[in-house]
């Protein structure tokens, strides 16, 4: 059976070629994958232009570390634990500079995620608005492990097993950080009574 020449390639055809020397394979995998890299970035270190620089730098790693990509691999989940370490990377970066605190550096430049639909009356935006940072505020306390994870699985998507890759650890491990990530949020966002 013979592909379909109007087809995109898939992500592993593109890293073969990129393994190959085709150095324009690599816009190709950028323009799928920027997007959802970045956005996968900000929820991990809360500051839009870190996810930026970030980003850029894991497609540069996918570059420079393309011959170690084994074939047949899931790009995603490969793409997705070199974002994961570079964020990583970044907040204990971060954590190791006393000159400015994490919280002030992410309030600086964090955005949020979401934005509102047009026409919404304002006191139902306002109450989204203050749900969607109380989402946000809850995940960024949880613990690198959880939030990575959970990011990784309710955000992007990612199947258990494609996390356990992307994280190099088990399954059983990523949904026992799912679970825990749950609870605490479930504890953090109850109402006060």
């Amino acid at each position: 059976m013979e592909a379909d020449p109007g087809a995109s390639p898939s992500d592993e055809d593109l890293m073969r070629r990129l393994q190959g020397g085709e150095a324009t394979a690599l816009a190709a995998l950028m323009s799928r994958w920027e997007g959802p890299v970045k956005r996968f970035i900000f929820r991990i270190v809360g500051n839009t232009a870190e996810a930026e620089d970030l980003a850029q730098e894991v497609f540069v790693r996918v570059y420079t570390k393309r011959d170690s990509y084994r074939a047949g691999a899931k790009f995603s989940t490969w793409c997705f634990s070199i974002a994961a370490n570079q964020a990583k990377n970044r907040l204990r970066w971060w954590r190791r500079r006393p000159a400015l605190s994490l919280n002030a550096w992410t309030e600086a430049g964090g955005e949020t995620a979401d934005e509102s639909p047009a026409g919404a009356p304002a006191s139902t935006e306002a109450v989204r608005h203050e749900q969607i940072a109380a989402v946000q505020t809850a995940v960024a306390e949880l613990p690198l492990e959880l939030r990575t994870a959970l990011v990784l699985f309710e955000y992007e998507e990612l199947s258990v097993a494609d996390i356990a890759a992307a994280l190099s650890c088990t399954a059983k491990a990523v949904e026992n950080r799912l679970y825990r990530a749950r609870q605490r949020l479930k504890q953090s966002l109850q109402p006060a009574e």
